[in-house]
């Protein structure tokens, strides 16, 4: 049963609209499941977006983050609990902890950061927890064909697929996620779902 959900996502307040829009189809979804949201803590860009979208539909907001980024990413104190702590490493590992499941959202360097390690420790076995791609416009389509390149010059196995799902809508990542909580199965025992796997 996936009780909270990981978001990675932008904290630039550039991103495209319909970025925007799936993060308040997404935040809404997440609180009428009551499934709680763990994100990065600010209060900008598609990172607020997704937590006002949660809030205002009554469901719970927990953010982390760093004291040095806490004025950068204007830090979010309207939500259910904020937890400033000293280090990035400290951000990532809480994020990690919290979540039942992790759904990437487009964003830049510091999404690509979370979503690799998060990944990586998966291929490791470090966790078996669902990790979904949220790929609005084919934003993520680049990446994937990259992780199609690497795989096919021998730099990962095949398997890799198998470590995360791709969804193209907001509300697919929801059905998704209800898929998961019913059935009880474990995204890296289910082939890969959504288009873009290849």
């Amino acid at each position: 049963m996936i009780r909270s959900v990981t978001v990675y996502c932008s904290s630039s307040a550039k991103a495209p609209p319909d970025c925007f829009d799936e993060a308040t189809i997404l935040g809404n979804g997440l609180a009428e499941r009551e499934i709680g949201l763990v994100y990065g803590g600010g209060h900008v860009g598609l990172m607020g977006r997704t937590a006002d979208a949660v809030m205002q539909a009554g469901g719970t907001v927990r953010g982390i983050i760093p004291r040095f980024l806490e004025e950068r990413e204007v830090a979010h104190y309207g939500i259910t609990e904020l937890h400033v702590v000293e280090t990035m490493h400290e951000r990532k590992m809480m994020l990690t902890e919290w979540a039942d499941a992790f759904v990437i959202l487009p964003g830049g360097f510091g999404t690509l950061d979370e979503f690799m390690e998060i990944l990586t420790w998966k291929h490791l076995g470090h966790h078996r927890k669902p990790i979904i791609l949220l790929n609005t416009n084919g934003f993520w389509d680049k990446l994937l064909l990259f992780f199609e390149q690497i795989a096919s010059e021998g730099m990962v196995g095949g398997e890799y697929k198998r470590f995360y799902q791709i969804c193209r809508t907001a509300e697919e990542v929801l059905d998704l996620i209800d898929e998961i909580s019913n059935t009880g199965n474990a995204i890296s025992e289910k082939e890969p779902h959504g288009p873009g796997t290849g």
